[in-house]
């Protein structure tokens, strides 16, 4: 039996998570469902965009990955069903998996056609998992939607390049549970511009002038810990998933601060990178 992710911003205190997993086990008895996130910012895109992106490659191929984010249908909102890199993803066409297909082919794209069939106000609970099952039973995407060659992109989020190779201007894309403060900015992109040459980032008033690859890099364990300059150390590191991460060291939002509490950075706030 294939396996069933959701991913939305629905929360845990509201009905809507358990009703999605019993409506997929009404119809898939024995269907296996994992819970990869419902505490998503409401309606934030880039921020579901970033967790599956991280999330998805963990699972077998073929699971299917149903994204629960701004998943109202209109007419600037269609609903689509996309196989990635051997998944499958069944979401809104609002720019949610184009953090994906920048760099990896979609094998088959398709907009879901399957409405007009179902009386709904919760297209999660309905046409997402009319769509998730009839996949899991072997079904193929041309039966629930009409074949697209293109999917909208989130705006904004790119990194850019100055002309003269001396300046990666990146933003701020994702702020985890830690308060650690993720942007845009890949480890490819950083090789690719540094070429070796020193640099400084600069986010606000915190300035780095180097990259870690692990949080504890950032410690000296050789010095006792009464010594070691360990409480709040400000770090940056290129995270498990490859991007350049702003971060304080055993960090707690609700104690003793974040990186995002510390620095004052949130959501596209502007991070830069200069190079000598």
């Amino acid at each position: 039996m294939a396996i069933i992710t959701l991913t939305t911003d629905f929360g845990l205190k509201d009905h809507f998570t358990g009703a999605v997993k019993g409506a997929i086990l009404s119809e898939l008895e024995n269907a296996r469902i994992v819970d990869i996130s419902h505490n998503v910012s409401p309606f934030h895109i880039t921020e579901a965009a970033y967790i599956i992106q991280n999330a998805y490659e963990s699972f077998p191929k073929g699971t299917i990955h149903i994204i629960g984010i701004d998943s109202e249908r209109h007419a600037e909102n269609e609903h689509i069903a996309v196989k990635l890199d051997g998944h499958f993803f069944i979401c809104a066409n609002n720019g949610i998996i184009s953090m994906m297909t920048r760099n990896m082919v979609p094998e088959e794209m398709v907009k879901i056609n399957i409405h007009d069939r179902l009386s709904t106000n919760f297209t999660v609970l309905d046409v997402f998992v009319k769509v998730a099952c009839h996949i899991a039973r072997g079904g193929t995407l041309g039966v629930i939607g009409k074949s697209i060659s293109e999917i909208k992109e989130i705006t904004g989020i790119m990194p850019v390049i100055h002309n003269d190779g001396r300046q990666i201007m990146g933003n701020v894309i994702y702020v985890d549970n830690y308060g650690n403060v993720i942007t845009n900015i890949t480890r490819k992109l950083f090789e690719s511009v540094a070429k070796g040459r020193a640099f400084k980032i600069a986010a606000r008033t915190a300035t780095f002038t180097k990259i870690y690859n692990r949080y504890s890099e950032a410690i000296n364990f050789n010095v006792e810990k009464e010594k070691r300059d360990e409480d709040g150390k400000k770090l940056a590191l290129f995270n498990s998933s490859g991007y350049l991460e702003l971060a304080i060291y055993k960090s707690n939002p609700s104690t003793v601060g974040s990186a995002s509490t510390l620095f004052g950075l949130d959501y596209r706030d502007a991070v830069s990178v200069y190079f000598e």
